[in-house]
Protein backbone atom coordinates (compact mmCIF):
# COMPACT_ATOMS: atom_id res chain seq x y z
CA UNK A 1 0.00 0.00 0.00
CA UNK A 2 2.80 2.39 0.92
CA UNK A 3 4.63 1.65 -2.32
CA UNK A 4 1.49 2.21 -4.39
CA UNK A 5 0.81 5.49 -2.60
CA UNK A 6 4.34 6.77 -3.20
CA UNK A 7 4.16 5.99 -6.93
CA UNK A 8 0.59 7.22 -7.49
CA UNK A 9 0.03 10.35 -9.54
CA UNK A 10 -0.87 13.66 -7.97
CA UNK A 11 -4.35 13.39 -9.47
CA UNK A 12 -4.96 10.02 -7.82
CA UNK A 13 -3.62 11.19 -4.46
CA UNK A 14 -5.71 14.37 -4.55
CA UNK A 15 -8.79 12.29 -5.36
CA UNK A 16 -8.07 9.86 -2.51
CA UNK A 17 -7.51 12.66 -0.01
CA UNK A 18 -10.66 14.47 -1.12
CA UNK A 19 -12.75 11.30 -0.89
CA UNK A 20 -11.35 10.31 2.52
CA UNK A 21 -11.88 13.73 4.02
CA UNK A 22 -15.40 14.03 2.59
CA UNK A 23 -16.30 10.51 3.78
CA UNK A 24 -15.07 11.31 7.28
CA UNK A 25 -17.11 14.49 7.32
CA UNK A 26 -20.20 12.62 6.13
CA UNK A 27 -19.76 9.93 8.79
CA UNK A 28 -19.44 12.55 11.50
CA UNK A 29 -22.43 14.43 10.11
CA UNK A 30 -24.57 11.27 9.89
CA UNK A 31 -23.62 10.23 13.42
CA UNK A 32 -24.42 13.62 14.87
CA UNK A 33 -27.69 13.75 12.92
CA UNK A 34 -28.75 10.31 14.09
CA UNK A 35 -27.92 11.07 17.72
CA UNK A 36 -29.78 14.39 17.57
CA UNK A 37 -32.89 12.85 15.96
CA UNK A 38 -32.84 10.02 18.44
CA UNK A 39 -32.61 12.46 21.32
CA UNK A 40 -35.57 14.46 20.00
CA UNK A 41 -37.64 11.35 19.54
CA UNK A 42 -36.79 10.19 23.06
CA UNK A 43 -37.89 13.50 24.52
CA UNK A 44 -41.12 13.39 22.54
CA UNK A 45 -41.69 9.85 23.71
CA UNK A 46 -41.20 10.79 27.36
CA UNK A 47 -43.62 13.71 27.01
CA UNK A 48 -46.25 11.50 25.37
CA UNK A 49 -45.87 8.93 28.14
CA UNK A 50 -46.53 11.54 30.80
CA UNK A 51 -49.81 12.60 29.16
CA UNK A 52 -51.12 9.32 27.73
CA UNK A 53 -52.55 6.34 29.53
CA UNK A 54 -50.34 3.43 30.50
CA UNK A 55 -52.15 1.06 28.15
CA UNK A 56 -51.49 3.15 25.07
CA UNK A 57 -47.86 3.93 25.96
CA UNK A 58 -46.34 1.11 23.91
CA UNK A 59 -47.71 2.27 20.62
CA UNK A 60 -45.74 5.60 20.39
CA UNK A 61 -42.54 3.82 21.41
CA UNK A 62 -42.84 1.31 18.61
CA UNK A 63 -43.47 4.08 16.11
CA UNK A 64 -40.36 5.98 17.32
CA UNK A 65 -38.16 2.89 17.09
CA UNK A 66 -39.49 2.21 13.59
CA UNK A 67 -38.74 5.76 12.46
CA UNK A 68 -35.23 5.63 13.93
CA UNK A 69 -34.63 2.36 12.13
CA UNK A 70 -35.71 3.86 8.82
CA UNK A 71 -33.40 6.84 9.36
CA UNK A 72 -30.49 4.52 10.20
CA UNK A 73 -31.12 2.43 7.05
CA UNK A 74 -31.13 5.57 4.89
CA UNK A 75 -27.87 6.81 6.42
CA UNK A 76 -26.11 3.44 6.16
CA UNK A 77 -27.07 2.75 2.54
CA UNK A 78 -26.91 6.36 1.40
CA UNK A 79 -23.41 7.03 2.75
CA UNK A 80 -21.52 4.72 0.29
CA UNK A 81 -23.41 6.24 -2.65
CA UNK A 82 -22.43 9.73 -1.52
CA UNK A 83 -18.81 8.64 -1.04
CA UNK A 84 -18.68 7.19 -4.59
CA UNK A 85 -20.17 10.34 -6.04
CA UNK A 86 -17.69 12.40 -4.01
CA UNK A 87 -14.80 10.31 -5.37
CA UNK A 88 -15.93 10.78 -8.98
CA UNK A 89 -16.40 14.48 -8.41
CA UNK A 90 -13.00 14.75 -6.72
CA UNK A 91 -11.31 12.98 -9.62
CA UNK A 92 -12.93 15.30 -12.15
CA UNK A 93 -11.93 18.33 -10.10
CA UNK A 94 -8.34 17.09 -9.74
CA UNK A 95 -8.18 16.33 -13.45
CA UNK A 96 -9.37 19.79 -14.33
CA UNK A 97 -7.04 21.43 -11.81
CA UNK A 98 -3.98 19.49 -13.05
CA UNK A 99 -4.68 19.82 -16.77
CA UNK A 100 -2.32 22.85 -17.05
CA UNK A 101 0.52 20.73 -15.65
CA UNK A 102 -0.04 18.12 -18.38
CA UNK A 103 0.02 20.96 -20.90
CA UNK A 104 3.30 22.31 -19.46
CA UNK A 105 4.84 18.83 -19.51
CA UNK A 106 3.93 18.42 -23.18
CA UNK A 107 5.42 21.80 -24.10
CA UNK A 108 8.58 21.20 -22.06
CA UNK A 109 9.06 17.80 -23.69
CA UNK A 110 9.22 19.45 -27.13
CA UNK A 111 11.98 21.88 -26.09
CA UNK A 112 15.33 20.27 -26.91
CA UNK A 113 18.90 21.58 -27.03
CA UNK A 114 18.23 22.95 -30.53
CA UNK A 115 15.02 24.75 -29.46
CA UNK A 116 16.08 26.43 -26.24
CA UNK A 117 14.83 29.76 -27.60
CA UNK A 118 11.25 28.54 -27.16
CA UNK A 119 9.36 29.19 -23.94
CA UNK A 120 6.38 27.69 -22.13
CA UNK A 121 3.08 29.51 -22.43
CA UNK A 122 1.88 31.19 -19.23
CA UNK A 123 -1.93 31.67 -19.32
CA UNK A 124 -2.08 33.08 -15.79
CA UNK A 125 1.15 34.38 -14.31
CA UNK A 126 -0.41 34.91 -10.86
CA UNK A 127 -1.42 31.36 -9.90
CA UNK A 128 0.80 28.45 -8.86
CA UNK A 129 1.00 26.95 -12.36
CA UNK A 130 1.94 30.32 -13.82
CA UNK A 131 4.72 30.79 -11.28
CA UNK A 132 6.00 27.28 -12.03
CA UNK A 133 6.02 28.02 -15.77
CA UNK A 134 7.88 31.30 -15.14
CA UNK A 135 10.58 29.47 -13.14
CA UNK A 136 10.95 26.87 -15.90
CA UNK A 137 11.22 29.63 -18.51
CA UNK A 138 13.96 31.30 -16.46
CA UNK A 139 15.78 27.97 -16.34
CA UNK A 140 15.51 27.61 -20.12
CA UNK A 141 16.84 31.16 -20.53
CA UNK A 142 19.90 30.36 -18.39
CA UNK A 143 20.46 27.13 -20.32
CA UNK A 144 20.20 28.98 -23.63
CA UNK A 145 22.74 31.54 -22.44
CA UNK A 146 25.10 28.78 -21.25
CA UNK A 147 24.81 26.91 -24.55
CA UNK A 148 25.47 30.11 -26.51
CA UNK A 149 28.53 30.86 -24.41
CA UNK A 150 29.76 27.30 -24.89
CA UNK A 151 29.33 27.54 -28.67
CA UNK A 152 31.10 30.90 -28.80
CA UNK A 153 33.87 29.61 -26.55
CA UNK A 154 34.41 26.54 -28.75
CA UNK A 155 34.45 28.59 -31.93
CA UNK A 156 36.76 31.26 -30.47
CA UNK A 157 39.12 28.70 -28.94
CA UNK A 158 39.34 26.85 -32.25
CA UNK A 159 40.08 30.10 -34.05
CA UNK A 160 42.74 31.14 -31.54
CA UNK A 161 44.44 27.75 -31.75
CA UNK A 162 44.23 27.61 -35.52
CA UNK A 163 45.97 30.95 -36.08
CA UNK A 164 49.36 30.09 -34.54
CA UNK A 165 49.18 26.56 -35.92
CA UNK A 166 48.66 27.96 -39.41
CA UNK A 167 51.61 30.30 -38.93
CA UNK A 168 53.85 27.44 -37.76
CA UNK A 169 52.75 25.28 -40.69
CA UNK A 170 53.36 28.11 -43.14
CA UNK A 171 56.84 28.79 -41.79
CA UNK A 172 57.69 25.09 -41.89
CA UNK A 173 56.45 24.63 -45.46
CA UNK A 174 58.34 27.75 -46.55
CA UNK A 175 61.54 26.48 -44.94
CA UNK A 176 61.22 23.06 -46.61
CA UNK A 177 60.36 24.52 -49.99
CA UNK A 178 63.95 25.39 -50.86
CA UNK A 179 67.42 25.31 -49.41
CA UNK A 180 68.18 28.31 -47.21
CA UNK A 181 71.10 29.67 -45.25
CA UNK A 182 71.61 28.75 -41.57
CA UNK A 183 70.67 32.30 -40.59
CA UNK A 184 67.36 32.03 -42.42
CA UNK A 185 66.63 28.66 -40.83
CA UNK A 186 67.47 30.16 -37.44
CA UNK A 187 65.07 33.03 -38.05
CA UNK A 188 62.33 30.61 -39.12
CA UNK A 189 62.83 28.48 -36.02
CA UNK A 190 62.70 31.61 -33.87
CA UNK A 191 59.38 32.62 -35.44
CA UNK A 192 58.01 29.15 -34.85
CA UNK A 193 59.09 29.26 -31.21
CA UNK A 194 57.29 32.59 -30.76
CA UNK A 195 54.08 31.01 -32.01
CA UNK A 196 54.66 27.99 -29.76
CA UNK A 197 55.05 30.34 -26.80
CA UNK A 198 51.76 32.00 -27.72
CA UNK A 199 50.07 28.59 -27.94
CA UNK A 200 51.53 27.62 -24.56
CA UNK A 201 50.26 30.79 -22.91
CA UNK A 202 46.83 30.28 -24.45
CA UNK A 203 46.59 26.66 -23.31
CA UNK A 204 47.84 27.53 -19.81
CA UNK A 205 45.23 30.28 -19.54
CA UNK A 206 42.46 27.97 -20.70
CA UNK A 207 43.54 25.34 -18.19
CA UNK A 208 43.53 27.92 -15.41
CA UNK A 209 40.01 29.05 -16.33
CA UNK A 210 38.85 25.45 -16.59
CA UNK A 211 40.21 24.61 -13.15
CA UNK A 212 38.63 27.75 -11.77
CA UNK A 213 35.23 26.78 -13.21
CA UNK A 214 35.58 23.28 -11.80
CA UNK A 215 36.54 24.62 -8.38
CA UNK A 216 39.76 22.61 -8.23
CA UNK A 217 42.07 25.58 -7.67
CA UNK A 218 43.18 25.66 -4.05
CA UNK A 219 43.56 29.21 -2.81
CA UNK A 220 45.87 30.18 0.02
CA UNK A 221 44.36 33.34 1.49
CA UNK A 222 46.66 35.37 3.68
CA UNK A 223 46.78 38.92 5.06
CA UNK A 224 48.43 41.23 2.55
CA UNK A 225 48.83 44.91 1.86
CA UNK A 226 47.00 45.90 -1.33
CA UNK A 227 49.19 48.99 -1.69
CA UNK A 228 52.33 46.86 -1.54
CA UNK A 229 50.85 44.49 -4.13
CA UNK A 230 50.14 47.42 -6.46
CA UNK A 231 53.74 48.65 -6.17
CA UNK A 232 55.01 45.12 -6.83
CA UNK A 233 52.98 44.79 -10.04
CA UNK A 234 54.03 48.26 -11.20
CA UNK A 235 57.68 47.39 -10.65
CA UNK A 236 57.34 44.13 -12.61
CA UNK A 237 55.63 45.74 -15.62
CA UNK A 238 57.64 48.96 -15.64
CA UNK A 239 59.84 47.68 -18.49
CA UNK A 240 56.78 47.20 -20.72
CA UNK A 241 55.64 50.73 -19.99
CA UNK A 242 59.10 52.11 -20.73
CA UNK A 243 59.02 50.57 -24.20
CA UNK A 244 55.98 52.77 -24.95
CA UNK A 245 57.38 55.70 -22.94
CA UNK A 246 54.49 55.47 -20.51
CA UNK A 247 54.56 56.35 -16.81
CA UNK A 248 53.21 54.00 -14.15
CA UNK A 249 51.94 56.11 -11.24
CA UNK A 250 51.02 54.32 -8.02
CA UNK A 251 48.85 56.34 -5.64
CA UNK A 252 48.78 54.37 -2.38
CA UNK A 253 49.51 56.70 0.55
CA UNK A 254 48.85 54.14 3.28
CA UNK A 255 48.69 50.36 3.77
CA UNK A 256 45.35 48.76 2.86
CA UNK A 257 44.95 45.32 4.47
CA UNK A 258 42.97 42.60 2.68
CA UNK A 259 42.87 38.83 2.94
CA UNK A 260 43.41 37.06 -0.39
CA UNK A 261 45.60 34.65 -2.30
CA UNK A 262 48.53 36.86 -3.25
CA UNK A 263 49.52 35.08 -6.45
CA UNK A 264 45.97 34.82 -7.80
CA UNK A 265 45.14 38.44 -6.97
CA UNK A 266 48.45 39.56 -8.45
CA UNK A 267 47.49 37.91 -11.75
CA UNK A 268 44.29 39.98 -11.81
CA UNK A 269 46.09 43.27 -11.16
CA UNK A 270 48.85 42.41 -13.63
CA UNK A 271 46.29 41.68 -16.37
CA UNK A 272 44.60 45.04 -15.80
CA UNK A 273 47.90 46.95 -15.86
CA UNK A 274 49.06 45.01 -18.94
CA UNK A 275 45.82 45.96 -20.75
CA UNK A 276 46.30 49.60 -19.79
CA UNK A 277 49.84 49.53 -21.21
CA UNK A 278 48.70 47.93 -24.47
CA UNK A 279 45.75 50.21 -25.14
CA UNK A 280 46.97 53.44 -23.59
CA UNK A 281 48.58 55.92 -25.99
CA UNK A 282 52.39 56.29 -25.95
CA UNK A 283 53.84 58.78 -23.46
CA UNK A 284 50.64 58.71 -21.41
CA UNK A 285 50.30 58.10 -17.65
CA UNK A 286 48.79 54.92 -16.24
CA UNK A 287 47.38 55.26 -12.75
CA UNK A 288 47.11 52.62 -10.04
CA UNK A 289 45.11 53.96 -7.12
CA UNK A 290 44.57 52.11 -3.84
CA UNK A 291 41.99 53.33 -1.35
CA UNK A 292 40.01 51.98 1.62
CA UNK A 293 36.88 52.92 3.52
CA UNK A 294 35.34 51.37 6.62
CA UNK A 295 34.40 48.06 4.99
CA UNK A 296 35.98 47.86 1.51
CA UNK A 297 39.33 48.20 -0.18
CA UNK A 298 39.60 49.24 -3.81
CA UNK A 299 42.32 49.17 -6.45
CA UNK A 300 41.70 51.19 -9.63
CA UNK A 301 43.78 50.93 -12.82
CA UNK A 302 43.15 53.86 -15.17
CA UNK A 303 44.52 54.85 -18.56
CA UNK A 304 43.92 57.45 -21.27
CA UNK A 305 43.11 54.96 -23.99
CA UNK A 306 40.05 54.87 -26.27
CA UNK A 307 37.84 53.45 -23.53
CA UNK A 308 35.11 50.88 -24.07
CA UNK A 309 31.90 51.78 -25.93
CA UNK A 310 28.69 51.30 -23.97
CA UNK A 311 27.42 48.53 -26.27
CA UNK A 312 30.47 46.37 -25.46
CA UNK A 313 30.62 46.79 -21.69
CA UNK A 314 28.27 43.91 -20.88
CA UNK A 315 30.56 41.41 -22.61
CA UNK A 316 34.07 42.65 -21.91
CA UNK A 317 34.59 39.90 -19.31
CA UNK A 318 33.48 37.14 -21.71
CA UNK A 319 36.21 34.79 -22.83
CA UNK A 320 37.84 35.63 -26.17
CA UNK A 321 35.72 38.76 -26.49
CA UNK A 322 37.49 41.74 -28.05
CA UNK A 323 36.20 45.24 -28.66
CA UNK A 324 38.63 45.68 -31.58
CA UNK A 325 39.58 42.32 -33.10
CA UNK A 326 42.41 43.53 -35.31
CA UNK A 327 44.00 45.78 -32.71
CA UNK A 328 43.81 43.14 -29.96
CA UNK A 329 45.44 40.46 -32.10
CA UNK A 330 48.12 42.88 -33.21
CA UNK A 331 48.94 43.62 -29.59
CA UNK A 332 49.34 39.92 -28.91
CA UNK A 333 46.22 39.55 -26.80
CA UNK A 334 44.03 36.47 -26.66
CA UNK A 335 40.88 38.03 -25.23
CA UNK A 336 41.26 36.10 -21.95
CA UNK A 337 42.97 38.69 -19.74
CA UNK A 338 39.79 40.24 -18.34
CA UNK A 339 38.19 36.81 -17.93
CA UNK A 340 41.18 35.71 -15.84
CA UNK A 341 41.02 38.94 -13.82
CA UNK A 342 37.31 38.49 -13.14
CA UNK A 343 37.77 34.92 -11.96
CA UNK A 344 40.77 35.80 -9.79
CA UNK A 345 38.97 38.69 -8.07
CA UNK A 346 35.73 36.78 -7.50
CA UNK A 347 37.63 33.75 -6.20
CA UNK A 348 39.00 36.03 -3.47
CA UNK A 349 35.54 37.32 -2.57
CA UNK A 350 35.77 40.61 -4.48
CA UNK A 351 34.22 42.30 -7.49
CA UNK A 352 35.62 43.91 -10.63
CA UNK A 353 33.92 46.48 -12.86
CA UNK A 354 34.66 48.90 -15.64
CA UNK A 355 34.43 52.57 -14.67
CA UNK A 356 33.86 54.89 -17.65
CA UNK A 357 35.69 58.20 -17.58
CA UNK A 358 36.26 61.13 -19.89
CA UNK A 359 39.43 60.67 -21.92
CA UNK A 360 39.91 57.00 -21.09
CA UNK A 361 38.59 54.39 -18.72
CA UNK A 362 39.40 52.42 -15.60
CA UNK A 363 38.87 49.03 -14.01
CA UNK A 364 38.16 48.90 -10.31
CA UNK A 365 38.71 45.93 -8.00
CA UNK A 366 36.87 45.96 -4.66
CA UNK A 367 37.66 43.56 -1.83
CA UNK A 368 36.46 43.24 1.76
CA UNK A 369 38.74 45.13 4.11
CA UNK A 370 40.63 42.75 6.35
CA UNK A 371 39.23 43.41 9.84
CA UNK A 372 42.00 42.26 12.14
CA UNK A 373 43.09 43.44 15.55
CA UNK A 374 46.64 44.00 14.38
CA UNK A 375 47.72 47.40 13.20
CA UNK A 376 48.00 48.31 9.54
CA UNK A 377 51.75 48.30 9.78
CA UNK A 378 51.72 44.82 11.27
CA UNK A 379 49.47 43.59 8.47
CA UNK A 380 51.83 45.07 5.88
CA UNK A 381 54.79 43.40 7.56
CA UNK A 382 52.95 40.07 7.67
CA UNK A 383 52.04 40.40 4.00
CA UNK A 384 55.68 40.98 3.01
CA UNK A 385 56.92 38.02 5.01
CA UNK A 386 57.01 34.64 3.19
CA UNK A 387 53.96 32.45 3.73
CA UNK A 388 53.96 28.63 3.50
CA UNK A 389 51.89 27.42 0.53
Amino acid sequence: MTRWWSTASIRVRLTAWYTAVLALMLVVYATVTFVAVRHEFREELEASRADAAAAAAASPEERVEQQLGEILVVLVFGLPVIVVLAGVGGYLLARRALAPIDHLAGEARRITADRLHERLSVPNAHDEIGRLAAVINDTFARLESSFDQLRRFTADASHELRTPLSVIRGIGELGLGETRTPAEYKEAIGSMLEEVDRLTRLVDTLLQLSRGDAGTVRLSPEPLDLADLARDVASSLAILAEERRQRLQVDAPQPVPVRADRLVLRDAVANLVDNAIKYGPPESPIGITVRADTIEASLTVSDQGPGIPAEHRDRIFDRFYRVDEGRSRGAGGTGLGLAIAKWAVEANGGQIAFVPAAGGGAFRITLPLFAATMSLGAVAAAARSPQPR
